[in-house]
């Protein structure tokens, strides 16, 4: 079985929420609506949705050392907080 890791699947989520818009000069814009702030710029559409895709990581990396409340990206909840058994359990 293939591991899952969340913040990956979180990332690969978002990423498929972005939209771009060319803009006058021929460069182009991306951002992703759910995630607040999440805005690059690139001269190619490719060289703007990898600018895009590492603005969202430092932007999750920063909320979560912040403690910011991110949003939910396709039933993925960063927020939670793990579950831990007590020590005697073991």
């Amino acid at each position: 079985m293939k591991p899952r890791f969340v913040l990956t699947d979180y990332v690969e989520r978002a990423m498929a929420k972005a939209t771009y818009k060319q803009l006058g000069d021929g460069s182009y814009a991306g951002r992703i609506p759910p995630c607040k702030g999440v805005i690059a710029f690139g001269s190619s559409l490719e060289d703007c949705e990898r600018e895009l895709r590492s603005t969202l990581e430092e932007w999750i990396l920063l909320g979560l050392q912040l403690g910011h409340k991110l949003p939910v990206v396709a039933g993925i909840d960063l927020n939670k907080r793990p579950e831990r058994e007590p020590v005697e359990s073991l």
